[in-house]
């Protein structure tokens, strides 16, 4: 599935990704925001939020934004808000459609837990 161009702020993929980042500022204050894997048909980048390692991106589709957590695999999900790529060995997403209600309080819960297991040291 192609990526979507560049969108309006008024889209709805916009808001959701705007209030992903709130969320994601309230939940993990020290994390940083990044654009990453620039490319000519996606020359802003992928919005990646990473501390002690990458927490998770956000990239948005025509017909959803997707929220793909680096460790996905390995956090709790009690409220099963993980809904995409959930047979890939670590990472688990969450896709957005529009008219979606995100779970905030879960969702936040989530970036919490990404954040605690980048700063677990590695299993050799």
């Amino acid at each position: 599935m192609a990526k979507s161009p560049k969108i309006a702020r008024s889209d709805w993929r916009a808001q959701t990704l705007a209030r992903v980042r709130a969320l994601i500022a309230e939940a993990a204050p020290g994390a940083i925001e990044e654009a990453k894997w620039k490319k000519p048909t996606n020359p802003g980048g992928v919005p990646t939020w990473s501390q002690g390692g990458i927490i998770c991106t956000g990239e948005t589709y025509k017909d959803k934004v997707k929220l793909t957590f680096a460790k996905g695999a390995a956090l709790k999900d009690p409220a099963r808000l993980f809904n995409a790529s959930l047979d890939a060995g670590a990472r688990r997403a969450i896709d957005i459609r529009e008219g979606d209600t995100l779970n905030e309080p879960a969702f936040k819960a989530l970036i919490k837990a990404a954040v605690a297991a980048n700063a677990k040291p590695a299993k050799k």
